[in-house]
């Protein structure tokens, strides 16, 4: 049997995917988090990655991300399908693309849910599923002279 919700927030909004977007500008956390401000969460969960000064063993020297054209669609339908598993009040990500330094932010994502479990888990279903299955590749140069392109993310 369902549950029971005697409020309606506890329940899904109507249109909780509040921004969606890829970037060749700075991100900004605070514009992700105030995207999913809602006053019938209880929970919301913020996730920032950011580029490290390695990977694989080796010192990454600089690092750039590039996308298909079909990479904001894809992002959308990875965050219907979130909407669609849990009862989400608030989406918001961001993905960067083009040259970025050490310390910089490649991708932050927010999801506001009524109960803190459920926006844990949402926040962790669309991160892994963007890194999964939107197309995007970074293309990283290692302070050796070496250089990889890592696919999806």
């Amino acid at each position: 049997m369902a549950p029971h919700f005697d409020h309606p927030g506890e329940q899904a909004a109507s249109d909780p995917i509040r921004l969606l977007a890829i970037r060749e500008t700075p991100l900004s956390i605070d514009e992700v988090f105030k995207a999913v401000g809602d006053d019938a969460t209880g929970g919301t969960t913020l996730f920032v990655g950011t580029v490290r000064n390695h990977d694989g063993g080796s010192d990454v020297d600089s690092l750039g991300y590039s996308c298909h054209p079909t990479a904001e669609a894809e992002m959308r339908r990875v965050a219907e399908r979130v909407v669609a598993k849990y009862p989400v009040r608030a989406l918001a990500a961001v993905h960067r693309v083009g040259d970025l330094s050490v310390g910089d932010l490649a991708v932050v994502v927010a999801v506001s849910c009524p109960h803190r479990g459920e926006a844990f888990e949402a926040c962790r279903m669309l991160i892994d599923d963007l890194k999964h299955e939107v197309p995007i590749w970074k293309h990283q140069t290692f302070a050796d002279g070496t250089e990889e392109w890592v696919g999806a993310c």
